[in-house]
């Protein structure tokens, strides 16, 4: 299992982003690898914030009806874990335990779930910002490209 950020799915859903290939590349690496790709509930609705605000507020500018069919594709197509209470208690201690302050708590967030669901790894654009997170590995979609050469016979 591993967490898809919610920077990766909207890169996925952006053709027109410099930063379109690798996330699509990313989680099609993943399932080729035997990964099951998953999201949270958290991550959905970080989406849904950025897939309906304007396109002049930096989001994608999509109605409501757009953005319920984007989610529903990601649904079916991602594993999706549901929130439990016993999140909030690990999110807690990660905040307490990591000094965590500000919008990096929502970073926190994603990693209690993933604790609590059992997830080590998580694909994001914004790698750098879990470091602090020893329970997690974080990956840069990049660097799940540049696995797959790697994996592949040398001919």
């Amino acid at each position: 299992m591993i967490l898809v950020d919610t920077n990766v799915l909207l890169r996925a859903a952006q053709p027109g982003h410099a930063h379109h290939a690798a996330a699509k590349t990313a989680v099609k690496t993943l399932r080729l690898r035997g990964y099951v790709p998953c999201v949270v509930p958290q991550v959905l609705y970080e989406y849904w914030v950025v897939a309906t605000r304007p396109l002049t507020e930096n989001g994608l500018g999509l109605t409501t009806g757009e953005a319920q069919d984007d989610l529903a594709q990601i649904m079916e197509q991602f594993h999706f874990f549901r929130d439990e209470r016993a999140i909030f208690d690990r999110w807690q201690q990660l905040v307490t335990d990591c000094d965590v302050r500000g919008k990096t708590a929502h970073d926190a967030r994603l990693v209690a779930a993933m604790m609590r669901h059992g997830i080590t790894d998580l694909v994001t654009f914004n790698d750098e910002h879990f470091r602090r997170f020893s329970a997690i590995t974080a990956v840069h979609p990049d660097h799940v490209a540049q696995l797959v050469s790697r994996w592949e016979p040398q001919i």
